[in-house]
């Protein structure tokens, strides 16, 4: 059956999750399936295989087709309500977490958390980390909740308008928000995951000019800023966030040697 996924052009690691799941199997489970090659497959299985294969070649997401995703050692229960997290994601965790770093208690706030990826990441690596997180949408906060009490992570969920209504005094803002620019061809390929977490106007950056305008007020002295953006946005970004006062501003590359993620700091007293 693997070989048949691979000469439709599915890729082995996506096959294998795909086996495995048809099997009632969990996913870290590849080498039981390699153990077991030859073993002949339950017909009932065989047919779900089939239907996950012919919904993968239609590019979902094998993150909704099996219901889970893997984010910063964290099993994390995905669908179509929420964007699949991404590895290059967690770039923007590690910085969070450096910045938390000899900060007592610190007060975090994560906007758009979407599936809460990044907020539990924190919360779970700083368990003494005070973490809320919000996100526009219902949909998603109530798969976000799901993830927090599965995996029993005191993060403090509410729906909102990016910053409207938030705490001030926050030691760190971090945020994965859209960023692709509007018609961009690429997003034929993420048709399954809700548009508005993708899309931010003509230029991409529409979201992120609103997160770094509110942003200072309700931010601690010393406080952090750290926002996920494009391939290509980093300078843009940058110069956003040095146009708004924040200083020490920087970058942060992703896996792939891109720059992936920028942020500042925020210092009153010059």
């Amino acid at each position: 059956m693997l070989a048949a996924a691979a000469a439709l052009g599915i890729e082995r690691l996506d096959a294998q999750l795909l086996l495995l799941h048809a099997l009632g199997r969990a996913a870290g489970e590849r080498a039981w399936l390699l153990a077991h090659d030859t073993d002949p497959l339950p017909d009932a299985a065989r047919r779900a295989f089939e239907r996950l294969c012919e919904r993968r070649l239609a590019d979902e997401p094998v993150a909704y087709l099996v219901g889970e995703r893997e984010f910063h050692g964290l099993g994390l229960r995905v669908d179509a309500r929420v964007l699949v997290p991404r590895p290059d994601t967690e770039t923007l965790v590690e910085w969070a977490l450096q910045c938390l770093d000899g900060r007592p208690a610190p007060a975090v706030l994560d906007l758009g958390t979407g599936s809460g990826a990044i907020a539990l990441a924190i919360q779970h690596a700083r368990p003494d980390a005070r973490v809320a997180a919000v996100d526009a949408s219902a949909d998603a906060l109530a798969v976000a909740r799901a993830n927090a009490a599965r995996l029993g992570l005191p993060v403090r969920f509410a729906q909102a308008d990016w910053l409207d209504g938030a705490d001030r005094g926050l030691d760190l803002i971090v945020s994965n928000p859209p960023y692709i620019v509007a018609g961009d061809p690429h997003l034929a390929a993420l048709r399954h995951e809700p548009l508005r977490a993708l899309v931010s106007g003509a230029d991409g950056l529409d979201d992120i000019r609103r997160i770094v305008r509110a942003a200072p007020e309700h931010l601690a002295e010393g406080g952090w800023l750290l926002l996920e953006h494009g391939w290509d946005q980093a300078d843009a970004v940058r110069q956003l966030l040095a146009a708004g006062g924040f200083a020490d501003v920087q970058s942060r590359d992703d896996l792939a040697g891109i720059a992936r993620c920028s942020g500042g700091i925020r210092r009153t007293v010059k």
